[in-house]
């Protein structure tokens, strides 16, 4: 597969829906696909047996796989039939007969009907589109149909009912065949169906939430569930055209830094139709801000562009200082003022959170490459003066408030990247409440000892947060358990405290060094450093939130899970329970008065 890892790829791929592009060693685009679920779809080509020839045969020239996250699968087919159309990839079907696209028909007369319509506009009524595909039509007026009643039956049809079809037994017509419904009653629900298909959906959505306060204050509580239902099912179509339900000529760039590398992802809209993503990934220093790689980018890619390529408005997500420079400068350049926007709401905002979901996604997946990982072993292993790269990386943090809930945590990283089964958390107690070198010592005492007992393998390199203290501490302990052969390497934030500019010791504080910002081997000790940190902390939030919620009335005899559960929910929390008098808690569901004089003592002994 010209070099591909599929393994690797997937190890990082997202479970959520989406769209994913194969490329072959040229870069040409061999195929476009959706998947409801990416990882699940894409694992299945890479199957060792059972694979159709066809399929086969577009695996083996697989050398880059793309992929783009949408909100939900409807969002996903409209993307991918897009792609296909414009790119024509040679493994997808395409169909001979794409002459035009399809349009929604809300055809003329006193009780219309909605409808799909290709070809000529010959026909009287109002036409919405056009849309990529007709399964999407399909849905979305399946949606409409349960939320408005509004007929689809065809006319011949609708002019011979003598009585009411399947349609008005199942709730999906009101049968204005047969006169069951007036015609302004009827002409009501056409309307809120042009809205939506408009795009006025918040509007009818604000029209709807005013009528169902309406009918609840004069007591028609039937028509205010209708009401409500119509609600549910409209912000359910709402969710689904983020793809198509837009307008205009629109480039949304979303940028993330994070320690080793940033993403640059920008989504293309053209005539209101998302056509696609691209993901960029430029060089940066370890402390560059998301605004500042954003800021560089669009300078570096708009400048340069063609006019025929420039959109007319930008979307970011992010604001830097000299937007207005390069509005002015692009307006200079290419004769055409673009407008920038990061405040946007509706579909935009829906676009914009579409392009920063999938530059989190492509940094993220980026980073857990395999081949990225070990390269960045290498420059670590040549940073310490090392004969071979690493195998395996270990790396411990602290953390707690003010002393409560301490808890250790241990992470693994090897050249393949992060290694969680091997991942470890360790609640410390005994110590004096922060005193994080007395913590760090029983983590590693603990984790050390078992290696040296056979439990485990031992790291190659010992990493430890927290400067000369835990540094010599560390030393203390490995001295004292006799561990051999591991590189013990601190790593203290410096005096500006910022990242990037961490002073680092190796085994002893006599070997005090830096590296530069833009340094692999420095980008892989952040990462390491900041995931340690990120585990310490859900392990210490997890231990402290359990010890606040129910450590007090678990030394409650005959409190079991079930009435701890109740009697929070019955006062809203331990502090108002804690606040209760023994009267007052002997009226919560399935509590005697005996036992709520003990659970009063019990909240009350400290």
């Amino acid at each position: 597969m010209n070099g591909f890892d599929p393994f690797a790829f997937l190890a990082a791929c997202s479970s959520r829906p989406g769209v994913y592009r194969m490329f072959d060693s040229d870069g040409g685009l061999l195929y476009v696909g959706k998947a409801k679920n990416l990882r699940k779809r894409l694992s299945s080509y890479f199957r060792k047996s059972g694979q159709a020839p066809k399929t086969a045969a577009l695996v083996a020239k697989i050398a880059q796989v793309e992929t783009t996250i949408t909100s939900n699968e409807t969002e996903a087919l409209l993307l991918e039939q897009t792609q296909i159309k414009q790119w024509r990839p040679p493994y997808n079907i395409l169909l001979r007969d794409d002459k035009s696209y399809p349009y929604v028909l809300l055809s003329s007369g006193e009780f219309p009907r909605l409808g799909i319509h290709r070809g000529a506009k010959k026909e009287s009524g109002r036409y919405f589109g056009p849309y990529p595909s007709a399964v999407a039509i399909r849905e979305s007026l399946s949606l409409l149909q349960k939320t408005f009643l509004v007929r689809q039956c065809e006319d011949s049809y609708f002019r011979n009912r003598t009585r009411p079809c399947l349609q008005y037994q199942i709730k999906r017509c009101k049968a204005p065949c047969v006169g069951l419904v007036s015609a302004e009653e009827y002409a009501q629900d056409v309307r809120h169906s042009s809205m939506f298909l408009e795009g006025r959906s918040n509007a009818l959505a604000e029209e709807l939430s005013r009528a169902m306060e309406q009918a609840a204050m004069a007591l028609d509580f039937e028509q205010a569930a209708q009401l409500r239902d119509q609600i549910a099912l409209l912000r359910r179509v709402q969710d689904q055209q983020s793809m198509e339900g837009g307008h205009g000529n629109v480039d949304v760039v979303a940028a993330v830094a994070s320690p080793g590398g940033a993403c640059v992802h920008l989504i293309s809209v053209r005539a209101g139709r998302v056509l696609g993503g691209k993901n960029f990934f430029p060089k940066v220093a370890i402390e560059e801000r998301a605004e500042d790689v954003l800021q560089a980018f669009l300078e570096q890619y708009y400048l340069s562009a063609q006019e025929r390529d420039l959109p007319s408005e930008l979307i970011v997500n992010a604001v830097h200082e000299d937007f207005a420079t390069l509005v002015d400068a692009m307006a200079q350049l290419h004769g055409v003022e673009i407008g920038i926007s990061q405040r946007v709401r509706g579909t935009r905002a829906r676009w914009q959170q579409l392009a920063l979901t999938n530059a989190e996604q492509a940094l993220a997946a980026r980073l857990a490459n395999r081949q990225h990982v070990a390269a960045r072993f290498e420059a670590l292993a040549e940073a310490l003066g090392l004969d071979v790269p690493p195998a395996r990386l270990e790396c411990f943090d602290i953390s707690h408030s003010s002393g409560e809930a301490t808890v250790a945590s241990c992470v693994v990283f090897g050249p393949q990247g992060p290694i969680k089964s091997d991942y470890r958390r360790y609640n410390i107690d005994g110590v004096a409440a922060g005193d994080d070198y007395a913590a760090m010592r029983q983590a590693l005492t603990r984790r050390l000892r078992k290696a040296g007992e056979g439990e485990g393998k031992l790291p190659d390199i010992l990493l430890v947060d927290g400067g000369k203290g835990q540094l010599n501490m560390a030393r203390e302990v490995i001295e004292e358990l006799g561990v051999q052969g591991l590189v013990l390497l601190g790593v203290a934030k410096g005096v500006t405290r910022k990242p990037g500019l961490e002073t680092l010791y190796l085994n002893d504080i006599a070997h005090e060094f830096t590296l530069p910002g833009n340094s692999p081997a420095l980008h892989l000790i952040q990462q390491i450093r900041d995931e340690s940190h990120r585990f310490a902390i859900t392990g210490h939030r997890a231990r402290r939130g359990k010890a606040r919620r129910t450590s007090s009335l678990e030394d409650v005899p005959g409190i079991g899970p079930k009435r701890r559960r109740e009697l929070l929910k019955h006062f809203g929390g331990l502090q108002e329970l804690s606040r209760a008098s023994s009267d007052e808690i002997a009226k919560a569901p399935g509590i005697s008065k005996k036992l709520a004089e003990l659970i009063y003592a019990t909240l009350h002994s400290e």
